[in-house]
């Protein structure tokens, strides 16, 4: 009975009970290095890569929830996968159960579902086995702490921010043999996912070797609470993007009547971007999570500088709360 109560109290968390919040202080940054697991409520790993040569974008998440109110902490995992040739979306979930952190090395377990890394160096390499997904993924970059160390706010809840935005990517998905690069992102604290923020995330691999990530964390009422961006230049160098600005454009509305904008124009006084989504229909609606949100693959063209500049990308859009009961 008491296995069974742990589904029901970890959709109590992430949907109907905000938990006790930890105090998270943002004047001490962990290091650029830390993967290992926390003592915060929320925390999760999470891989993605849009392989535009292979037709397909993917992305997996490692969630690690603590309350008081449940004895251990709790581990939920998501892998999606798109075939942009069939136009098939794949989404599989393992609700809240048992699982594995440990580091240094890396190595993260729920059932069979596991991320492994080979060693401790900066370049060591980790292998993802999630559902469809056997792939090897060695790190191009080092790790960084994307400026200013964090998402979020006081009100919205923090969530300390590192990962590494560029990793060579080979193995399969589905069995078939593919190649490419990835993204690898860690975050922990006290903010809860449609509970008490909600967001829109852009994570580009630039042509020219450059990776940006923006950030844009919105509280329930939709006003904005943080617009951060970060650089990291070929050589792994990390900066914080100055002048930023996001610009809505083009909205989508889902077949459940929830709105997504899919177009965007990212500018700052370095570079002038325009987002495009290669794909409507990437809405995903988690039964684990209880959470709806789009995440799919983007095409990026501007310029950066005086020159043109070009890149490809995925891009999260979290609507909110979702009652798989009800269908809400």
């Amino acid at each position: 009975m008491r296995l069974n109560l742990i589904p029901v109290m970890a959709a109590l968390l992430l949907s109907g009970c905000v938990p006790v919040q930890s105090v998270v202080n943002t004047a001490q940054l962990p290091s650029a290095t830390e993967y290992g697991a926390h003592a915060n409520p929320m925390e999760w790993w999470y891989v993605s890569a849009y392989l535009p040569g292979e037709g397909l974008a993917l992305h997996w998440a490692q969630f690690r929830v603590q309350d008081a109110r449940v004895p251990v902490p709790l581990m939920i995992s998501h892998v999606a996968v798109t075939d942009l040739r069939t136009g098939q979306l794949t989404f599989l979930e393992q609700p809240a159960g048992s699982g594995e952190v440990s580091s240094p090395p890396l190595r993260l377990r729920q059932g069979t579902w596991t991320l492994t890394q080979a060693g401790t160096g900066p370049g060591a390499p980790l292998s993802l086995r999630a559902g469809p997904l056997d792939l090897t993924l060695t790190p191009v970059k080092g790790p960084v702490l994307h400026p200013p160390g964090y998402s979020g706010s006081a009100d919205t809840g923090v969530l300390f921010y590192q990962g590494i935005t560029r990793l060579a990517l080979s193995g399969s998905v589905n069995g078939r043999a593919v190649q490419g690069q990835a993204w690898l992102d860690h975050q922990w604290g006290n903010q809860i996912p449609g509970q008490t923020a909600l967001w829109d995330w852009f994570s580009v691999q630039l042509e020219d070797g450059r990776d940006l990530m923006v950030y844009r964390v919105r509280r329930l009422d939709g006003t904005v609470a943080q617009l951060i961006g970060s650089v990291v230049e070929p050589d792994g160098h990390v900066r914080a993007v100055r002048g930023l600005r996001a610009e809505p454009g083009e909205v989508w509305t889902s077949p459940t009547g929830r709105r997504y904008t899919l177009g965007w124009r990212l500018v700052s006084d370095g570079f002038d971007l325009s987002v495009r989504a290669v794909r409507r229909e990437q809405e995903l609606l988690s039964r684990s999570t209880r959470i709806a949100y789009w995440e799919g693959p983007v095409e990026v063209s501007g310029t950066w500088g005086a020159e043109p500049a070009t890149g490809t990308g995925m891009m999260e859009l979290v609507s909110g709360s979702w009652g798989p009961a009800s269908g809400s």
